[in-house]
């Protein structure tokens, strides 16, 4: 999937039009049979089966639907397992470039990821009250780079409790193993299931707390595809299962040297030490000589983390790169104004253009975590900041991994300046 391209100066960019804002559409017995239809081949590949539980108490609907996020594949699981009802999708707005129509028909409502957005609570409320259709979001936003969960925004719950309707969930399996976002698009053979329950009735949005609430969410987005992979003994044999595996492994364990990592074929080997290791088919990790220091894929992104918020803590952490820029502000094209440069370090993000038009600074409190992406749209991979107005999309130059350590750095930034955020107000 691509998307479209327009190259113009930044002075222009600023001087075209916002989109006019619309109210969400329930979608229409063809919509719905359309994508129900376009989603059956990916079913059959997949061998899709689901299940499901507890849903006597969620009633007849309207629902808010929860679903974890690992790949495109789930928006067809969605389709598949709520059909014939009809049902409104929170999507991002770079979703919406160059078939606005059809995405306003399907039932799509436009987003921005991770920027606080009351417009999109009031689109969700009207949805669900005002049309009685369904209504999916998937909470985490971004997909998964290690198979678990992403971090998920603080006052959730209170959210739940504005919007009044049971709250169900849909938990997949195999999806992230069969196209993990590191692995450059490259679909593997994997069995994918998934279930669907009811996690929160209209009369647990009455009687328990928002912190009991937070507990049942917290619960229903705790999972490990890795370790889930392990124990079931589900055999993933593609001979490129690690290509692309230094996107999120980007630091070695042993030398401790960050962008001397290569995952190509099935090992994952660093240029500087030679320490190298073999993605074996259950997906752990297997020196090929000596000691492991990590098996799982997770343990290993998690020491990159602390890492991380260590480097911070003492003053260390900066990224300093040249970038492409792309700009999103209408339904049209992704504009391309040229390159700039990008720093990031306790501060938060500025971004320059090389000709001085665009400057753009982002303090850490603004995000709870960032918009980042492999392989975005097949151009390349993304580091992405913004606002309501304008998104800036920054493709980093010269073929360096940072956009997992990017990423994990604006989580730890954010717990550190705002760790007891209460804040309900939903992001995309």
């Amino acid at each position: 999937m691509k998307i479209k391209q327009i190259k113009m100066p930044y002075e222009k960019v600023k001087e075209l039009k916002r989109p006019k804002h619309f109210d969400p559409v329930k979608p229409n017995m063809f919509f719905r049979l359309l994508m129900r239809g376009l989603s059956i081949p990916d079913m059959i590949s997949s061998k899709f089966t689901y299940t499901k539980t507890d849903m006597e108490k969620a009633g007849d609907g309207p629902w808010l639907i929860l679903m974890n996020h690992s790949s495109f594949v789930d928006f067809e699981i969605a389709q598949t397992m709520l059909f014939p009802k009809p049902v409104c999708v929170v999507a991002t707005t770079d979703a919406f470039v160059s078939k606005a129509r059809l995405m306003k028909q399907i039932g799509c409502i436009p987003t921005q990821k991770f920027v606080n957005d009351i417009t999109l609570l009031k689109d969700m409320n009207y949805a669900l009250n005002v049309k009685k259709t369904s209504v999916l979001m998937y909470p985490e936003a971004g997909y998964s780079f290690d198979g678990r969960a992403t971090v998920l925004p603080r006052g959730f719950a209170r959210l739940l409790k504005r919007l009044d309707v049971p709250v169900v969930s849909i938990h997949t399996e195999g999806a992230f193993l069969r196209d993990p976002l590191y692995n450059c698009l490259q679909k593997r053979k994997v069995k994918v299931s998934a279930d669907m329950s009811c996690i929160i009735s209209k009369e647990d949005l009455k009687t328990k707390s928002v912190e009991e609430l937070e507990d049942i969410i917290e619960k229903a987005f705790t999972f490990d595809s890795f370790a889930w992979q392990y124990e079931n003994k589900i055999e993933i044999n593609e001979p490129f299962r690690a290509d692309g595996l230094n996107r999120i492994l980007y630091k070695c364990a042993s030398c401790h040297a960050e962008g001397c990592m290569e995952g190509k074929g099935t090992t994952i080997k660093c240029h500087k030490c030679g320490k190298e290791y073999e993605l074996d088919k259950y997906g752990r990790l297997n020196a090929l000589d000596g000691e492991s220091v990590f098996t799982h894929i997770p343990d290993w992104y998690n020491w990159e983390r602390e890492c991380v918020k260590n480097e911070i803590l003492s003053g260390e952490y900066l990224l300093d790169i040249d970038v492409e820029i792309g700009v999103l502000v209408d339904y049209k094209g992704l504009y391309m104004i040229g390159s700039g440069h990008l720093t990031h370090d306790r501060s938060g993000f500025r971004l320059v253009s090389d000709d001085g038009q665009l400057e753009y600074t982002q303090k850490p409190m603004v995000a709870h975590t960032l918009n980042s992406d492999y392989y975005w749209y097949e151009i390349g991979d993304i580091i992405s900041i913004g606002n309501r107005d304008t998104l800036f999309y920054c493709f980093p130059k010269g073929n360096v991994d940072v956009v997992a350590k990017t990423r994990l750095a604006a989580e730890e930034m954010y717990s550190l300046v705002r760790p007891k955020r209460t804040a309900a107000t939903p992001q995309g």
